[in-house]
């Protein structure tokens, strides 16, 4: 995981395993693979709007190819005006010409449709993967929050008896309690309830 390029999937957050410390998770680690989970998503979306931009020149192309079109057909106009002996030779040209460039035009707007197709599909799959990125990501903090809850429930209080004389101290106000610590931050309940 060391690698320069990282290319994050499914599969990775579901293998990922981060190497255990004293009191947990390594937090480097932890926030060492949030960060470059972050990266990749980043890298998606600049690819998704290089894609996008790449869909709007050929959109232009497209329109200046019908622009050009139209100032074909104009200028052939022009020269059956000038040239009458020449008129029926013209108009076969301009017949010609124009075929030609619809048909190009046509092979033009067939490739842009198909492009345009290619990249609704590829934002489809970026959402159903970043849909299942997200119910992956759920899916590990609700284990981790259950393992720190059960890790919680399972410590020993902070200090033992000694032949009874040492009781817990009431915890002064304002202080969690073992109860207050079950509760999860905020940030980790705002991804579970997404």
């Amino acid at each position: 995981m060391t690698d320069d390029v990282f290319r994050l999937t499914p599969l990775d957050l579901r293998k990922q395993e981060f190497r255990k410390v004293m009191r947990g998770f390594d937090p480097a680690e932890v926030d060492d693979f949030r960060v470059r989970a972050a990266d990749e998503l980043e890298r998606v979306v600049r690819e998704r709007l290089a894609l996008e931009e790449k869909l709007k020149q050929l959109q232009e192309q497209l329109a200046t190819f019908k622009e050009r079109e139209k100032a074909m057909n104009d200028a052939l106009v022009a020269a059956q005006q000038l040239r009458a002996e020449t008129r029926e030779q013209a108009e076969r040209e301009a017949k010609i010409i124009v075929r030609e460039a619809e048909a190009e035009a046509e092979r033009r707007v067939d490739r842009a449709r198909r492009e345009l197709e290619r990249l609704e599909t590829a934002a489809q799959n970026l959402a159903r993967q970043n849909h299942a990125y997200l119910a992956v990501l759920r899916g590990l903090v609700e284990r981790q929050k259950a393992e720190l809850d059960a890790m919680a429930d399972a410590q020993p209080a902070p200090f033992g008896k000694v032949a009874g004389a040492i009781q817990p101290a009431e915890p002064a106000e304002g202080e969690r309690t073992r109860e207050g610590r079950k509760s999860s931050p905020k940030w980790i309940k705002n991804i579970v309830e997404e």
